[in-house]
């Protein structure tokens, strides 16, 4: 690239393979990106919503409609539609769900800002009118939403079905529900001022394949996939006095490589018997804390097992970092790192029972707290997307917890709120009337998918959806099973609020960030497979990386 000078002699600022996409072709471009992108989720939208198969080049195969895993899981390597996939992450980060929602809106806030800058408005005036049109909406919404007790465990399972529907854990959302709604109350706690705050913390998902969804169950205390080191310890501990180790239970070795010659066979038989001391009295300072089973998270030598057996005491080695900081939750025991200090103090009481079907240990606390969700499926596929809803649904029923408030789903809220938006737009001077006007119609292609997704004509289905808003029916959403209109609170389909206030925000932040742009500067060839045509760029040929996974979908 170069730029003239006085007596007409170029300036070189940038290298010869460097390209430059300036004013309506960045915008254009950028735009292009972002809706293939919105595009490839939308068919995932709502209780019909279908599902993608993702293949990465290791051959590994995902099935799932969870929009942010669809987006991070493709080869993205366009830098516009990179940025639409991080506002699926962000989503996912503050609400846990509604990523499809938001990515789809930022795609829609885009292609109608398409029409209005081929209308001659500025950007800067459709930034500004979007951003007041965010507000606004942001501002009803709270005000549609509804106050809900929080100790109602029945809205709170129309939440986590809501949550669940069209997802893997559909066909069982009725236990799963329940199971969602359970483990949260386990790991709720209330503070000082009386507000209710969930610690997911103390909540983990345990997955195991070769059983139906329907065995998945809820579980007081941990799992622990391990066996013990002896085959003659014990495999249920009734009355358990639990030690969680992170030393290893082994000859401790010198800090420096060493050689010891023997020249006389006994002086080996005592270099063998001090060994063995040493670890006979690890194995005695265990016995003498009461301790009967223990979780090491380091190595346990043959000869320390065989003394652990015979003394009764169950142990387990290996123990992942992250199962002995849960079981310290579970157990209310402390984690000991050097057993010349350790005590009974130290210990965690519970019992412990060893499923012979499944091979694993399940351990429930007394005095500490902390629950497991133990999930169950045929296939890995299966167990992998049944997380990935529940995780959604755990997600959901926390924030609904924590915030209080919730809504009408089925696009209820969506439609009300392009309703307010068209009369706030009354109101606003300029330009960026029109894009607050672009915004309620951006909103509304959330009812308008869910129809198309559904199988029902989408512009009736809008249609309706306006009449009865217009007749002062705030809660009335589309029944994608029947096509009705009605009042989906009522019906029991109820959204979080701050997840639709999150989607709101982060949609339109994305939109406008990609508006701002006029100028792109490249390093190297924006389009693919070579073609160095500037004026394609508006179209797919610039979506990079997004040909491989893309074109599946």
């Amino acid at each position: 690239m170069s730029q003239r000078m006085r007596g007409s002699q170029p300036l070189i600022v940038m290298s010869e393979d460097a390209q430059q996409v300036k004013d309506r072709d960045a915008q254009e471009y950028n735009i292009a990106a972002a809706r293939a992108v919105a595009e490839a989720v939308r068919s995932t939208l709502g209780p019909k919503g279908m599902d993608k198969m993702l293949v990465d080049s290791m051959g590994s195969v995902t099935v799932t409609n969870d929009g942010v895993t669809i987006l991070t899981e493709m080869d993205i390597d366009n830098p516009t539609a990179e940025m639409i996939v991080e506002v699926a992450e962000t989503q996912e980060d503050e609400a846990g769900d509604g990523t499809t929602t938001a990515v789809a809106v930022t795609g829609e806030l885009l292609k109608n800002a398409q029409d209005l800058l081929e209308q001659d408005i500025h950007p800067t005036a459709i930034i500004k009118g979007y951003h007041l049109a965010s507000e606004r909406a942001r501002q009803e919404v709270d005000d549609i939403a509804e106050e809900i007790d929080t100790s109602d465990e029945e809205i709170l399972r129309r939440i986590a079905e809501t949550s669940m529907t069209g997802k893997g854990s559909e066909f069982n959302k009725g236990l799963f529900s329940e199971l969602v709604v359970d483990a949260i109350g386990h790991v709720t706690v209330e503070t000082d001022e009386g507000d209710d705050i969930v610690d997911l913390e103390f909540l983990k998902i345990e997955t195991q394949t070769g059983q139906s969804t329907e065995q998945s169950e809820l579980l007081a205390g941990a799992v622990i996939d391990k066996d013990p080191v002896h085959d003659d310890m014990p495999r249920i501990v009734e009355d358990a006095k639990i030690m969680l180790i992170n030393e290893s239970i082994e000859v401790e070795e010198a800090d420096v490589d060493t050689e010891v010659s023997v020249s006389d066979p006994e002086q080996l038989q005592k270099f063998l018997d001090q060994e063995e001391d040493q670890l006979r009295r690890k194995v005695e300072q265990i016995k003498d804390t009461g301790a009967n089973v223990v979780f090491c998270q380091k190595g346990i030598d043959d000869l320390a097992q065989h003394f652990l057996a015979r003394e009764g005491i169950l142990a387990v080695r290996r123990t992942k970092k992250s199962d002995v900081e849960f079981l310290k939750e579970v157990l209310g025991a402390r984690i000991v790192s050097d057993l010349d200090d350790a005590s009974a103090d130290d210990l965690g009481s519970g019992s412990i029972t060893r499923d012979i079907s499944d091979d694993m240990f399940y351990v429930e606390g007394e005095n500490g707290h902390g629950v497991t969700l133990l999930l169950r499926g045929s296939t890995d596929h299966v167990v992998d997307e049944l997380e990935r809803s529940i995780n959604d649904a755990l997600d959901v029923v926390a924030q609904t917890v924590s915030d209080g408030r919730a809504l009408p789903g089925g696009g209820a809220v969506e439609t009300e709120v392009a309703r307010r938006l068209r009369d706030y737009a009354d109101s606003v001077s300029g330009r960026e009337q029109l894009a607050v006007e672009s915004f309620a119609d951006s909103l509304e292609l959330v009812p308008r998918v869910l129809a198309e997704n559904g199988g029902l004509d989408s512009i009736d289905t809008l249609v309706d959806l306006r009449a009865a808003h217009e007749d002062g029916q705030v809660r009335a959403g589309l029944n994608v099973h029947t096509g009705d209109i009605e009042d989906t609170f009522e019906s029991g389909v109820i959204e979080p609020a701050h997840a639709k206030e999150q989607a709101i925000a982060s949609a339109t932040e994305a939109a406008n960030l990609v508006l701002k742009i006029d100028d792109i500067i490249a390093a190297g060839d924006l389009s693919t497979g070579g073609d160095d045509d500037m004026d394609d760029m508006g179209g797919m040929g610039g979506m990079g990386g997004m040909g491989g996974m893309g074109g599946m979908m």
